[in-house]
């Protein structure tokens, strides 16, 4: 029976709180477009992609007219591109258009997948769309990239790392002109997960079924507006059992959603993802749950002892609500994308070390980080190295999205509109790392990889 007590509240959520399904993404399977002609390969996946996600962005419309619940993206998710190279050969780049064009066709709002699975050494064809994500990123639209350079059970792809940090500067030179977008659309992980159904780092991984539908909720204002009628005495446990509960009813609706737009869509329910991915949107942040908690602004001491109760707290709390959570599922903090961590950063109160530090109990990493245009490549190598460190030796997933702002220096600003905000650009260590960084090699997997 409907409970009016549940539905008040939740349209409460909706209207003042900004819970939304932050996307539906399908994941599709490349595997069976593979031909040795890249151009016949091209015409496969544009072909598959149309006709299975043809009706993504409709489908979704109908279902947040149904229930009233807003879904923010529509996207896809396809098979790590390399693979795809490492058969037909020749330049990347033309894959890179042909996903755009899909996009473009069925009207999503990202594509991800142009990727490569380097956790352990290059195969066939990873170097090659390594070395094209610069081009492809500028080339395109909607395309979004990834690489995964380790794992706990492989250890760390140093030589991988080493030329992710020219990737990366390349990208946001190519794309100076548009607030250095190229890098924003670029994530580099450690322990990728194959069912993300975020972006930029989505892809369909290998062990997925042909086609699926993932998705990815979002609610760090309901979260916030949960914790605020808490009273301030309230001890920590009973703060950590609100945030369970309130996580249980944002997974609920997720699960609605997606076994319905499974229904319609006549492919398999794989995930829920519940993050909770803030928006620049006042109210809608993670930095403001933690000032709930009791501190003073995000990134003062006590920081990541709040944020790895947060982040286990949604976990648990969506564990009860649904048998398919999965992908990242925890807190993001993204400084860009969260009205609170813009305004900590703004006050130099959070700093990248202490962001690092906090990435150890988050769900990803350093993410949608501005750094000085000036910043060298071994650098942001080393940026990368630390993160897939943490990731290597906890057994979770890292990752590192940064964008060099071309021509601007720290305390100055990039502002990409819409969910990606505004960037502070951060101030960092001038201590060079190259020597490290050329060393290349790998860094051999921990003890903690030995589980058998």
């Amino acid at each position: 029976m409907l409970n009016m007590k549940d539905i008040m509240e939740t349209m409460t959520m909706i209207q003042e709180e900004h819970l939304d399904i932050r996307t539906i993404t399908m994941g599709i399977s490349l595997l069976d477009c593979c031909d040795t002609d890249i151009d016949k390969s091209c015409e496969k996946v544009y072909e598959k992609i149309c006709r299975l996600a043809g009706n993504l962005v409709q489908t979704g419309e109908e279902i947040e007219k149904k229930y009233g619940i807003p879904i923010v993206n529509k996207r896809v998710s396809v098979t790590p591109i390399a693979m795809l190279t490492a058969v037909s050969g020749g330049d990347p780049v033309k894959y890179a258009h042909a996903l755009d064009k899909a996009a473009k066709k069925i009207g999503v709002n990202f594509i991800g997948g142009y990727t490569a699975l380097v956790q352990k050494g290059f195969a066939a064809g990873d170097r090659e769309l390594i070395e094209s994500i610069p081009r492809a990123l500028a080339e395109t639209d909607f395309v979004c990239s990834s690489v995964n350079v380790g794992s706990t059970k492989a250890g760390i792809n140093m030589d991988a790392v080493k030329m992710m940090g020219n990737v990366v500067k390349e990208a946001s030179q190519l794309t100076s002109d548009r607030q250095c977008i190229g890098a924003a659309k670029l994530v580099v992980f450690c322990n990728a997960p194959e069912d993300n159904p975020f972006m930029a780092g989505a892809f369909h991984g290998v062990g997925e079924p042909d086609c699926v539908i993932n998705v990815g909720v979002s609610g760090p204002g309901v979260v916030r507006a949960a914790l605020s009628k808490l009273p301030k005495d309230a001890p920590l446990s009973e703060v950590a059992d609100l945030i369970k509960k309130t996580a249980f009813k944002i997974t609920r609706m997720g699960q609605l959603v997606g076994s319905e737009a499974s229904a319609k869509l006549g492919v398999p329910f794989g995930i829920i993802d519940l993050s909770l991915a803030p928006t620049p949107a006042v109210g809608d942040s993670v930095a403001h749950i933690l000032k709930e908690i009791g501190l003073e602004q995000c990134g003062t001491h006590g920081t990541t002892a709040a944020l790895a109760m947060l982040n286990d707290a949604v976990k648990k709390g969506g564990v009860m609500a649904s048998s398919s959570v999965g992908g990242l599922s925890g807190a993001f903090i993204p400084v860009s994308e969260d009205a609170g961590m813009i305004d900590a950063a703004e006050a130099g109160t959070l700093t990248l070390e202490k962001l690092e530090a906090m990435t150890a109990v988050c769900s990803v990493g350093l993410d949608m980080i501005v750094l000085p245009g000036d910043t060298p490549a071994d650098t942001i190598s080393a940026i990368i190295a630390d993160e897939a460190a943490i990731g290597m030796v906890n057994s979770k997933t890292t990752a590192v999205r940064v964008i060099p702002a071309i021509g601007h220096e720290a305390g100055e600003v990039l502002d990409f509109g819409g969910l990606l905000g505004t960037g502070p650009i951060m101030k960092i260590n001038r201590k060079s790392s190259s020597v490290m960084i050329q060393r290349g090699g790998r860094i051999p997997a921990p003890m903690q990889s030995l589980k058998n």
